[in-house]
């Protein structure tokens, strides 16, 4: 009787709009309901039939071995390609000439570059290595390019500047500075005291925007405070 009830609901349309007489049409639902729940009970089985059957299992563990082979032979290809791991110690190279160092680096299958000079260095000679990047004992990769800087023949030239007038204690270190050196101090009569009338290198007289080395020893000519008798 329930299942009358329920097929009679469902298929009340067609009693009204077919010519089947209702006890048919009330058959034909009951057949139908009968089928759709072996179809239902008939999906689920072989669905799980399918996820454990040999074929699957199969094609599941080809996969899962194409996905590692190929993870591997990315890992091989990146190592090479990349020389993960090797690693080389950067040597000293201060005090060498170009070519010495060049031929150093070469040896550790480094690469040499370089870069404008530094100021002089006595401690050196012309031409020498001074500074590098990476410093002696870096860990880097083969081919790694280890800039250098040479030691310049010289000095370099730099221009006086104007401390006519000014005291001492102002030329002093302005004159240091820029890499120069105090000399002697000479005084001579002027009403201003300790202010500098004239600079000298080596005996002659000096004008402010001349050309001097650096570490140049300049002598300073002061006033003594004293008013000059003419």
């Amino acid at each position: 009787m329930i299942y009358y009830v329920k097929i009679s609901l469902f298929y009340r349309p067609c009693f009204y709009f077919s010519n089947i007489k209702p006890y048919k049409t009330e058959i034909i639902g009951l057949i139908s309901l009968k089928k759709m729940f072996s179809f239902a009970k008939i999906v689920p089985m072989n669905f799980i039939r399918f996820l454990f059957s040999k074929s699957l299992i199969k094609q599941l563990i080809l996969a899962l071995v194409a996905v590692l082979l190929f993870s591997f032979l990315t890992l091989k290809w990146l190592k090479y390609y990349t020389n993960h791991g090797t690693f080389v110690e950067v040597p000293s190279l201060l005090g060498l000439s170009l070519n010495d160092a060049d031929k150093t680096l070469k040896s550790f299958e480094l690469v040499a570059k370089v870069q404008d000079s530094s100021n002089y260095n006595p401690k050196y000679p012309s031409g020498a290595v001074i500074e590098q990047e990476p410093i002696a004992g870096s860990k880097v990769k083969e081919t790694r390019k280890i800039y250098l800087i040479l030691n310049p023949s010289d000095y370099k030239n730099i221009r006086l500047p104007d401390v006519i007038r000014s005291t001492l204690r102002q030329t002093k270190p302005t004159l240091e500075v820029l890499g120069f050196k105090i000399g002697t101090l000479i005084y001579e009569d002027d009403l201003g005291k300790d202010e500098v009338l004239e600079m000298r290198y080596k005996g002659k007289k000096v004008n402010p925007g001349d050309l001097l080395k650096k570490t140049s020893v300049i002598d300073l000519v002061l006033g003594n405070g004293i008013r000059k008798i003419n």
